[in-house]
């Protein structure tokens, strides 16, 4: 005869019962009693937990990562091409215990919406416009700028609108002076003089596979160290339907971006933002060239040159991640 005071049927019986307790819980409407014993069931997120969230600015869908403490002083992080705020997955946690950390994504990269090139103005200028309402839309009233590849044109223009909202800058690998541009830009000048289906094909070449893994390994110490994943994700993105148009008018735009050069070097002499220079090295699209003069215009700046290429933040992260905090620490009142 069985002895059913050792029978496991209580305990499933007991288990069955919690469950079912917890999902009348989950389902109770939020209010009243019912709302209080949701939240009993409700796990805090950490601050420095990045949130993946979306926010519609000019009736686009802008994705972007947030993590920090909101009364923490802001980073504002603009990505490169060909990728988007995943470059920052994580810079974004090394940052977030200290600093309220936010990467947006621009329209037609990464999680953000991507209108057709025939119905949204795919220019500089109007990236600046979205990511300017943008912060206004989440009350970012200073912030500091870390800028990369097409983040630099867009957080420059942004510098140069509200120079009193810009409390430093990070560059890593983001032009402003003509000796940044060398043999790489060749094709573009061309395209940029003149616009026709001969001046495109070299562009369109930068749209594929093997280029956009060259972009995350040239110029590194050791490749096998970069995610594959980089490349793989940027790729799926760039071969959507409509999106190499996205990208061949913003290969076309970038010529916009010489020409206020003299402007933004106005800025950094006139309004002299303190100012962190972590640049990969070994970059062949914005090379070492480029960085140097930031310091002929820039009287509070500390310079590294990493043994890196393009995106340091691959191979060099958490020696980035060290500067920023040490010299955000340093120089933020």
């Amino acid at each position: 005869m069985s002895n059913l005071s050792h029978s496991p049927r209580p305990a499933l019986w007991a288990s069955l019962a919690s469950a079912l307790m917890f999902a009348l819980l989950l389902a109770l409407p939020a209010s009243g009693a019912g709302a209080e014993e949701a939240r009993l069931v409700e796990r805090d997120v950490p601050v420095t937990q990045t949130l993946h969230k979306t926010v519609e600015i000019a009736g686009v869908d802008i994705f972007y990562r947030e993590a920090g403490p909101k009364t923490a002083p802001v980073v504002l992080l603009l990505h490169g091409f060909p990728t988007s705020s995943h470059m920052f997955r994580n810079l974004i946690p090394a940052l977030a215990d200290r600093y309220h950390v936010i990467a947006p994504d621009y329209p037609g990269f990464g999680n953000s919406a991507m209108p057709p090139v025939e119905a949204f103005d795919y220019s500089f200028d109007n990236f600046a416009d979205i990511v300017e309402a943008f912060t206004e839309k989440l009350g970012l009233e200073r912030y500091s700028l870390y800028v990369m590849d097409y983040g630099a044109p867009v957080g420059y223009r942004l510098a140069t609108r509200h120079p009193e909202r810009v409390q430093a800058l990070i560059v890593q690998n983001g032009n402003a002076y003509e000796e940044g541009l060398r043999e790489f830009w060749d094709p573009f000048r061309a395209y940029w003089k003149d616009r026709n289906a001969e001046t495109a094909k070299p562009l369109a070449g930068f749209l594929k596979t093997d280029v956009t893994k060259w972009q995350y390994t040239h110029g590194t110490r050791h490749p096998e160290t970069i995610s594959p994943d980089n490349w793989t994700v940027d790729q799926a993105l760039l071969d959507r339907p409509g999106n190499p148009a996205v990208q061949l008018q913003l290969f076309y735009d970038y010529g916009s971006n010489p020409p206020l050069y003299p402007a933004w070097q106005t800025y950094f002499r006139t309004h002299q933002p303190p100012t962190l220079v972590v640049w990969g090295k070994n970059d062949f699209i914005f090379p070492a060239e480029g960085a140097h003069p930031y310091k002929q215009d820039l009287k509070t700046i500390e310079f590294h040159l990493l043994d890196t290429g393009h995106f340091a933040l691959e191979e060099d992260g958490a020696e980035i991640a060290t500067h920023i905090r040490r010299f955000l620490k340093t120089h933020l009142r």
